[in-house]
């Protein structure tokens, strides 16, 4: 019986241990009209970029490269690109495990700077490289969008 209760107990472990992609179904907005959709540790870019998406096509394109290795891949969200656009923030490869967060740093009449912050993980806990990416929507604008180089 202690067999069958540690068995059980190992299994749950294990199956909580693998990390699924971060889908953010919170409706309240975060930093001026900024809403995480999908966050995760694989895009595929090689280098840090920063990418805004305003239709459907584009964004199926974005899921349809980060999906080539994924059995099942990550859902592509549900945006009405009628009033909101995405903003995907890619940070290259790295080997820290750091998450990239969009924020907005300014914001006038005619513009809007958004910078990526890296969120540090604990020293020493990865050691794979990984091209982490976070995927936001937000309330569509006209205004140009600036982006800063991530900050560390």
């Amino acid at each position: 019986m202690k067999l069958f209760l540690i068995g059980t107990l190992f299994l749950f472990v294990a199956c909580n241990g693998q990390k699924k992609a971060t889908m953010q179904q919170d409706t309240a907005a975060t930093n001026a009209g900024l809403e995480l959709l999908v966050s995760d540790e694989y895009s595929g870019a090689e280098v840090s970029e920063t990418i805004v998406i305003k239709d459907a096509k584009a964004l199926k394109t974005f899921f349809s490269k980060i999906n080539m290795t994924r059995k099942p891949g990550l859902p592509v969200p549900d945006v009405n690109f009628e009033k909101d656009m995405i903003v995907i923030t890619c940070s290259g490869e790295r080997n820290d495990g750091a998450m990239p967060t969009l924020m907005v740093k300014e914001e006038t009449t005619s513009q809007m700077v958004l910078t990526t912050v890296l969120q540090p993980v604990k020293k020493n806990t990865f050691q794979a490289i990984t091209s982490p990416f976070s995927i936001y929507k937000m309330p569509l604008t006209e205004k140009e969008i600036i982006f800063e180089k991530a900050k560390q």
